[in-house]
């Protein structure tokens, strides 16, 4: 059983001639392997890394404003990134997803007008997403912990960063109609420009300078929004203006265009809901044990583990049109052999970074801070749970491959087995020990769970099981 039916392999006779293909898209179906997917991964990981930065660039800069400041910036972290994941990964890959199927199979047209529909629905979600964060962000930050300083802290980065949202939506949604096409090099020069520019302005509002007043943690907010709008033109032109196989064209709204996104995209927003969900509770839980310096410490150490979602997405994000446009084209086997050869990329990254994180991890929370309790919690999360990072790296790289095959079900059950060990357990260690190391074992326990259990039923050929050959 599955929660989305992936499109129906396409008869030769529907694909494409080799001949009249876009040589890109040839690329996607008869490349070699691992050579094509680390071609089209270098830039995006590349540009992954800078748009990650910028959360590392505004939380070393906000550092200095003391530990209340850092301890607001850890509150609203987590749902900062929800955005950027459901905008860019859940909704991004099920655009990314529709239109590589819809190229794999030779139907350009349905490609050209899913770029409208893509606008439309994350232009939507953008306006929605502000108006819920402003509107409960005090209800949200108290519940997750937040008190005193730190809440205002919070509030005041939140009230600028989300009435921008909608900015964050749109650019996503334009990226990932050019990274559905397997041009990963646009995206990554727009996003590559954005923080260039965030590196001088974030300090430049924050702390003021000449006419510039100082805006303190706002500041830090403002250059978030202001990057962003930069990052929007620059892709919405590239799509507009033509230098996309995949092209903006005015057309009737279809319910079909519509279902083609959603149908992967929703459903990988609930998996987006499930890793936020169990970082804002396990916040709440370190909160309860240590108040304002264990969040502080559990957030910035936590925030490594953030890091590698954009590092696995720059492999995300080409495996999700290799493996699309494969199953669009029949090309099953071929789909399921790049899927497992991209996680076992992902293991050894994200493993490589905990188990360095693991050995030194003053080396990561120095350069936030120098507060001891900091420190403390942020070291001791990052011994135990660095470890277990290679599992979520695996999991998350094959959660995008189930993106491109339109088959979902699976790494959502992974992310609510996920959601249950690290929640229930944590709670449940807390409660019997009082000790936070037993909580962070919760955490690690949780994670390789979650990467066995996806690598498992996906080697095993869950994507062709309801009908769908292997190709």
């Amino acid at each position: 059983m599955t929660a989305v039916t992936a499109a129906a392999p396409a008869p030769a006779a529907v694909t494409a001639p080799a001949a009249a293909m876009n040589p890109r898209t040839r690329l996607l179906l008869h490349g070699p392997v691992l050579p094509t997917l680390l071609r089209l991964a270098w830039p995006n990981t590349l540009v992954m890394l800078a748009q990650a930065s910028v959360g590392l660039i505004e939380t070393w800069w906000v550092g200095h404003l003391g530990t209340a400041a850092l301890a607001g910036m850890a509150l609203v972290f987590p749902g900062f990134m929800m955005m950027q994941m459901l905008s860019g990964g859940a909704m991004g890959g099920g655009i990314a997803s529709a239109i590589a199927r819809a190229l794999g199979a030779g139907r350009r047209d349905d490609a050209d007008a899913l770029v409208l529909h893509a606008l439309v629905i994350n232009g939507l979600l953008g306006l929605a997403f502000s108006g819920l964060v402003i509107g409960f962000g005090p209800a949200i930050y108290r519940s997750l912990g937040g008190e005193g300083a730190s809440l205002e802290a919070a509030l005041a980065y939140s009230d600028v960063v989300f009435a921008g949202a909608v900015l964050v939506w749109l650019y996503n949604a334009f990226a990932s109609v050019l990274r559905g096409t397997g041009n990963m090099m646009l995206p990554s020069l727009a996003v590559v420009l954005g923080v260039a520019l965030l590196i001088p302005l974030s300090p430049l509002l924050i702390f003021g300078w000449g006419p510039v007043p100082a805006l303190g943690v706002a500041g830090a907010g403002w250059a978030v929004v202001i990057t962003s709008a930069l990052t929007t033109a620059l892709l919405g032109w590239a799509v507009v203006s033509g230098r996309s196989i995949a092209r903006f064209r005015l057309a009737p709204l279809r319910a079909a265009m519509f279902a083609d996104i959603l149908k992967v995209g929703a459903v990988a927003s609930l998996s987006t809901f499930q890793t936020t969900a169990t970082v804002a509770l396990t916040t709440a839980l370190v909160a309860a044990a240590g108040g304002p310096d264990a969040i502080a410490g559990y957030g910035t150490g936590n925030r490594l583990e953030y890091l590698l979602i954009p590092l696995v997405f720059g492999l995300g994000a080409p495996l999700v049109a290799l493996v699309g446009t494969n199953i669009g084209a029949g090309q099953g086997r071929r789909a399921l052999r790049i899927a497992l050869t991209g996680g076992a990329v992902a293991f050894l990254l994200t493993e490589t970074v905990g188990l360095a994180a693991a050995i030194w991890p003053e080396a990561w929370l120095g350069l936030f801070g120098d507060d001891p309790a900091m420190l403390e919690t942020g070291a001791a999360y990052l011994r135990v749970v660095g470890p277990t990072y290679g599992f979520f790296g695996l999991g998350l790289s094959l959660y995008f491959a189930s993106q491109g095959a339109g088959r979902l079900l699976w790494p959502l059950l992974a992310g609510l087995l996920r959601l249950v060990i690290a929640v229930a357990g944590g709670y449940a260690a807390l409660v019997l020990t009082g000790s936070l190391a037993w909580v962070f074992a919760a955490l690690a326990v949780a994670l390789v769970a979650y990467g066995t259990l996806i690598v498992s039923v996906i080697a095993s050929g869950a994507w062709f099981r309801g009908g769908e050959g292997r190709g």
